[in-house]
């Protein structure tokens, strides 16, 4: 009984939601006995080094093979292509259940998954396992992670995304067969990658071991339909760190003030090595893009740290930070909802607060 996750990458690394939703479908794959293959979509990483370690950490990480997908024309994010890829896996592979992060991509592409298969789709779940012929017992997050609900999902093949806080990314347990497969020679394994990354423009399928770790290239059957949808990004929104797997992430609200108001808050956030995300009314409001935004109409995060500045605290908003590890609230309101909800409060001006924390850590990284 095989099950596939479908990974996404983030730069040259797997992107951490994936990571955490490898970790259930090594849950589902190990209780069933069977096989955990990783499905990608863009070529590994150019060089042996790079994607040696990506290789090596998916070994660490229970996968039991790595499958590679390329065609022609399926290139940049496709998601009727991509759906229609996995489909083919699904059969061909005899897949008990199909694994993907509850990002954007994770679930649009799910979504046609479940609309090609007529199977249903499970969202947001924070464990899963087979309870008999064709049945799943799920926890899942409802009504933006307020509540958890337990459901049954009745359906051969189990398609289910995975919350990003549904359990931290970790290595196979010491003892199984993965752990002592990512044990392998290191030098066996560059070699090995060096090829895999090759395997993106492959047009038939191909077996070598990196790592101990089988990847093979596989080409769907596509027609002109599959293709006609592609999304691209433009190239001043392209690269750089995830706000969804960001570990220190520096938002910023209507205190701000102004679009001018961000620069400390860039600052800041690149001292810190995390990213700068906003409340609604920022994007409301025109100073800042969509894509930044945090929320139950944004993105969910779930950092180390979440430095709210100027943030008032509004439940949408709550509902996309509230898997922070920890939260610091900067505000002149002693009674802004968030201050409730946050580990640490400062009550002050954020246009002297932040300077001053700059100017801090500066000089901590001078003495430093």
């Amino acid at each position: 009984m095989t099950v596939l996750c479908l990974l996404e990458r983030d730069g040259d690394e797997v992107a951490d939601g994936s990571l955490r939703a490898l970790v259930l479908a090594r849950s589902i794959a190990g209780a069933l006995s069977g096989g955990l293959t990783a499905v990608v979509f863009d070529p590994l990483p150019a060089g042996p080094d790079a994607s040696g370690a990506v290789v090596a950490e998916l070994a660490a990480g229970g996968v039991t093979e790595l499958c590679v997908v390329s065609a022609e024309g399926l290139t940049g994010y496709v998601p009727l292509a991509r759906a229609r890829a996995l489909e083919q896996l699904v059969i061909a592979r005899q897949a008990a259940a199909v694994v993907a992060a509850a990002t954007d991509r994770g679930n649009e592409v799910m979504a046609h998954l479940g609309a090609l298969t007529g199977l249903s789709v499970a969202a947001n779940c924070v464990s899963a396992a087979a309870s008999g012929e064709g049945g799943w017992q799920l926890l899942r997050q409802r009504c933006a992670g307020s509540l958890l609900e337990e459901a049954i999902l009745e359906a051969p093949c189990a398609l289910l995304t995975v919350s990003a806080d549904a359990a931290l990314a970790d290595p196979a347990p010491a003892g199984t067969a993965a752990a002592e497969t990512a044990g392998a020679e290191t030098a066996g394994a560059e070699a090995a990658a060096g090829d895999a990354a090759a395997l993106g423009s492959t047009s038939s399928r191909a077996g070598i071991a990196a790592a101990g770790l089988p990847v093979v290239a596989f080409t769907p059957e596509l027609d002109e339909a599959d293709l006609r949808v592609r999304a691209t990004e433009a190239a001043e929104q392209g690269g750089g760190m995830s706000l969804a797997t960001a570990r220190v992430v520096i938002g910023g609200g209507r205190g701000v003030g102004g679009p001018e108001g961000f620069a400390a808050l860039e600052e800041l956030a690149g001292l810190l090595g995390g990213v700068v995300g906003v409340s609604r009314v920022v994007t409301s409001q025109g100073w800042r893009p969509h894509r930044q935004q945090v929320g139950q109409t944004g993105t969910k995060i779930s950092p180390e740290l979440y430095l709210a500045c100027g943030i008032s605290g509004a439940i949408q908003h709550m509902a996309g930070c509230q898997s922070a590890k920890h939260i610091v609230a900067v505000n002149t309101d002693p009674d802004a909802p968030i201050m409730s909800r946050a580990d640490y409060a400062v009550i002050g001006d954020l246009n002297e607060v932040i300077p001053a924390l700059v100017a801090a850590i500066r000089e901590a990284v001078g003495r430093g």
